[in-house]
């Protein structure tokens, strides 16, 4: 086999240490940002850092933001989000952000300091088994204990992290390495011979598929974060697969965006906080094309009663995920891009001519869903409604391009319910792990990644105090994210549980000591704005988005609103609790007397 030619500046075989290593891999790696923080066991990489200009480290105030920053570069981007930490605590406040990127499938490349090899199991100072600790909640990690193996390492991680279903990996280098002399080697087209994703699905399995949307009486297409990781040519071939086959559309929290929320086909968002129609469509669809979504618990519901008389078909590019929790008749194993540029071929080749009756009344039942309109809510003059809220924020950026990100809880269901997504990466949230502390830093990725778009981070006054501190960040690196905080007191998802479920005993859900976000804002050297009139929001939003500082707007709403519609967990589609129904007692009475679980 013939060697791959060398560019006239590569550093391919020579001599360097490892920490010289690690820049130079990141530099021919096309790396931009890093996030981090120094410690002991990392210095001679930061050495290095301090003295190369091809890429800048951004500089959080916690290694759990590090990886939240990174994975909002990542998702906004389509790139690999980078973090450098040091050894012990370092390596192990990453956790909660790595184990979030692999449940949400974002790729990033996580560096660790570790101590010296000699050191290695003596419990010395800062000494953790990170690859130990890291292992289930990474796609795949390694400890360097030679420096000549340390390019060929970080060459493979970005491969991994970015292919297949991409997701978070770690290289742990101990501090002797880092000072060690090896042979550098530059990236190779296939770094590992034995990680080849499948890309292509099978041509029957998907002709076949094809010939079960056309023929279907009440198709729907249910799509995922996948759509969006497999790139731009995804989400234009799906486009191009609903408007062909003219099949309503959902997605699960991951995926919205990659169908236009102005959309004619778009259904709204699938799952325990879905509109009616989304969940109705599903729970009565005959044909399901489930693609690059991995049925999760806070989709299906119910599972013996998920979309009960549905054929399914279901697109991934990870097998693991066939089959692991619903039974399909026809898997499909390949990238998203792939296996959809082949469904739209054979569907213009097979031309077909659906049942122009049958279709109509599929429509006219799903319109009939639609009527319900289960998003609505009471306004209020007196106080402004969440709803109100998000939907005056989306009336007065929809034109502006806008990158959303948000934390969890209500506020972050709120948002994906009234916030119109029409393009892909522009909505970064945590969706498997639900983490409290994800959107703030993670709008500071996003915002170093695209410097002149305006982002937006939503919160609740709960979830943002999680990682407030890296206001400190968005200040230092003149990031002027937007923190539109949703502001009742409570952590709302958590009191809305108890209410429902535990006779309204709120316990330790409502924050007696809540800070000034206005001044804390302040103390930091940013913007600070208060509301708390529904006739005063629109002309304090404007305000907001025409500072050109960070701005914490503390928008203060009803304390008690609830989050509707809402599929108690366990329970079936079609038996959804709709705001018109959900009088506080009414629904407590029905759950006490039915014996219902809405956790």
């Amino acid at each position: 086999m013939t060697e791959e030619p060398k560019p006239k500046d590569s550093f391919d075989g020579k001599t360097m240490s490892g920490a010289e290593m690690v820049v130079q891999a990141l530099i021919d790696q096309g790396v931009e940002r890093v996030f981090g923080y120094p410690g002991g066991a990392v210095l001679p990489i930061f050495d290095e850092i301090y003295q190369q200009n091809s890429f800048e480290h951004i500089l959080v105030r916690h290694e759990q933001a590090a990886g939240h920053a990174a994975e909002g570069y990542a998702r906004s981007t389509g790139k690999v989000g980078v973090m450098l930490v040091t050894s012990g605590p370092g390596a192990t406040n990453t956790v909660t952000a790595l184990q979030d990127a692999l449940m949400d499938s974002i790729p990033l490349v996580c560096f660790s300091g570790q101590v010296p090899t000699t050191l290695i199991g003596t419990d010395g100072f800062q000494e953790a088994d990170t690859v130990g600790i890291t292992r289930p909640c990474t796609k795949h990690n390694w400890l360097v204990k030679d420096v000549n193996d340390l390019s060929r390492i970080i060459h493979e991680a970005f491969y991994i992290a970015q292919t297949g279903r991409p997701g978070p990996v770690l290289i742990d280098i101990p501090k002797d390495v880092q000072f060690a002399s090896g042979v550098y080697t530059a990236p190779r087209s296939m770094p590992r011979q034995s990680y080849r994703p499948q890309l292509d699905g099978n041509s029957k399995a998907i002709e076949y598929a094809v010939r079960m949307l056309a023929e279907a009486k009440k198709p729907v297409i249910y799509t995922g974060g996948g759509v969006i990781s497999s790139g731009s040519d995804a989400v234009r071939l799906l486009r191009e697969l609903v408007a062909l086959g003219d099949f309503p559309i959902t997605s699960t929290l991951m995926g919205l965006g990659a169908y236009p929320a102005s959309g004619k086909n778009w259904l709204g968002m699938l799952g325990m906080h879905g509109t009616y129609e989304a969940n109705m469509t599903m729970h009565e669809c005959d044909v399901m094309l489930a693609i690059g979504a991995r049925f999760d618990d806070r989709i299906t519901g119910r599972l013996d009663a998920f979309a009960p008389n549905a054929r399914k078909i279901h697109v991934d590019i990870d097998p693991s995920s066939i089959n692991k929790i619903v039974k399909v008749e026809v898997p499909i194993v390949g990238d998203v891009a792939h296996v959809l540029e082949n469904m739209t071929r054979n569907l213009r080749a097979l031309k077909p001519v659906p049942d122009k009756e049958t279709r109509k009344a599929w429509w006219d039942q799903i319109n009939h869903w639609r009527a319900r309109n289960s998003l609505a809510y009471k306004h209020r003059s007196d106080v402004i409604m969440p709803q109100y809220g998000i939907k005056r924020l989306y009336e007065l950026t929809k034109e502006k391009n806008a990158y959303i990100t948000t934390e969890v809880g209500q506020h972050q269901m709120w948002t994906a319910q009234y916030y119109g997504f029409e393009e892909p990466r522009h909505f970064m949230t945590s969706g498997g792990l639900g983490t409290m502390g994800y959107g703030f830093p993670a709008s500071i990725g996003v915002q170093i990644a695209h410097p002149d778009a305006l982002v937006i981070c939503v919160a609740g006054d709960a979830s943002i105090q999680m990682n407030i501190q890296e206001l400190a960040t968005a200040m230092q690196h003149k990031t002027p994210v937007k923190v539109f905080i949703l502001n009742n007191h409570y952590m709302g998802m958590v009191r809305q549980w108890q209410q429902l479920l535990h006779g309204n005993r709120l316990s330790n859900s409502y924050t007696d000591a809540m800070p000034d976000f206005v001044k804390l804002a302040e103390a930091y050297g940013a913007v600070g704005i208060r509301c708390s009139k529904p006739e005063e929001l629109d002309d304090k939003i404007v305000e907001m988005l025409e500072c050109d500082k960070p701005v914490f707007f503390d928008c203060i709403v009803a304390k008690l609103e609830n989050c509707f519609p809402m599929i108690p967990s366990g329970r079936a589609h079609n038996d959804m609790l709709l705001p018109d129904e959900a009088n506080d007692e009414a629904v407590r009475n029905a759950i006490d007397a039915k014996g219902r679980s809405l956790v």
